[in-house]
């Protein structure tokens, strides 16, 4: 596809400024993936939304066994925390599902991004305004459509959740991405009838009442959070999480679902299941038949961090970082497709248990990492 002579300008203009980190190119519009109708709506938004329950029924089961938790590498400080907020139902906003696609065979699930999940403003927005400006420019044809009701299905939520009072939402302020999406999340909340003030994560405070305060001693009634649960426990506030009132999004639950542990849970419980593989803890003789042809991932990673890829029982690809000291778990290997020497994942959205979008990243290498770019896709026109 020809780029937009003027989209850099336009993403500028819409703030979308985490389109090109440290000079490499993140958005890409150079090229953009089709599917038909029926693959979206059987392959893709079917699948989310079977696993999406499936999910739920797993997070019942570990809150009620201490061996999986403990396998899961749950901190013990999290338990009660995690199990009341399960028991008393706290919302959640949204999640993304990584799937390894190729037409002709059922998506495969990798991981579920369900704690803080990002790409989300340029699968919700930016790639949506794509469309309809290659379609004005006779592009792409009238008619073709696009997997994206995500943001319409976040304000919709926003609106539910809204009532009187703040929502807060915090980050590492530094970093250009989070930030960009929880200024993303604000728009989507202010338009669902919220309030919002952006506070930096270690600019939160714990009062002598247990409770959690902004820079102005305001209490955080609830609080959206792009940081993960597991980095929150460790936090200098870390003791209020059980003591304070405040309402998390993402909530304590949806750290088992971002946990890799939960990929072990689900085989276990659906073996079989077509848009499963198979997949043990690494201490599991189980998971020695995966090991000519599986991925190797840690119990807690971020962005393909510490994942090894191996086939026909050799290394194909591993990637750096800091992870792994609580463990790993073994998954069968589902590679991704390689389209002109690319490795593409496609992102399936869920928005309060919604299936409602796609988004796929691409790499030259098969793991998808922090620097793997976004690339929109097409529905096409009958």
């Amino acid at each position: 596809m020809p780029e937009r002579p003027f989209w850099r300008q336009r993403a500028k203009e819409l703030g979308f400024s985490f389109h090109l980190p440290g000079g490499e190119i993140y958005w890409d519009e150079r090229a953009c993936y089709t599917f038909g109708l029926q693959e979206i709506e059987t392959e893709i938004e079917d699948a989310a939304q079977d696993l999406e329950g499936l999910c739920a029924s797993a997070v019942q089961r570990i809150v009620s066994d201490d061996i999986l938790l403990e396998r899961m590498a749950v901190p013990r400080s999290a338990w009660e925390l995690i199990r009341r907020s399960w028991s008393r139902n706290d919302p959640s906003l949204y999640g993304r599902f990584d799937f390894s696609y190729t037409p002709g065979s059922p998506a495969k699930l990798l991981e579920y991004n369900a704690d803080t999940p990002t790409a989300l403003y340029e699968a919700a927005a930016f790639q949506w305004y794509w469309l309809e400006d290659q379609i004005a420019a006779g592009r792409l044809p009238e008619g073709t459509d696009q997997f994206n009701s995500i943001h319409e299905n976040l304000v919709a939520r926003f609106a539910e959740l809204a009532g009187k009072g703040l929502l807060h939402l915090t980050s590492v302020a530094e970093h250009l991405e989070d930030r960009g999406t929880v200024d993303y999340i604000a728009d989507c909340a202010k338009q669902g009838g919220f309030e919002t003030r952006f506070i930096a994560i270690q600019d939160i405070g714990l009062g002598s009442d247990g409770q959690l305060y902004d820079l102005d001693d305001q209490p955080i009634e609830r609080l959206f959070k792009l940081y993960p649960w597991e980095w929150l426990l460790n936090e200098e506030f870390a003791q209020g999480l059980a003591t304070s009132y405040t309402a998390f999004l993402e909530p304590p639950w949806r750290a088992l679902l971002s946990n890799k542990g939960i990929l072990p849970v689900l085989w276990e419980m659906a073996p079989n299941h077509r848009n499963l593989l198979p997949a043990y803890f690494a201490d599991d003789p189980l998971a020695r038949q995966l090991y000519g042809n599986c991925a190797m991932k840690p119990i807690y990673s971020r962005e393909g961090a510490n994942v090894t890829l191996i086939e026909d029982g050799r290394t194909i690809d591993i990637a750096d970082g800091g992870y792994g000291r609580e463990g790993y778990i073994v998954q069968g290997l589902a590679p991704l497709p390689c389209i002109d020497g690319n490795f593409p994942v496609v992102g399936a959205w869920i928005v309060a248990g919604r299936s409602c979008g796609v988004g796929i990243r691409e790499d030259e290498s098969p793991i998808t990492k922090n620097t793997s770019r976004f690339v929109p896709h097409i529905i096409e026109a009958d």
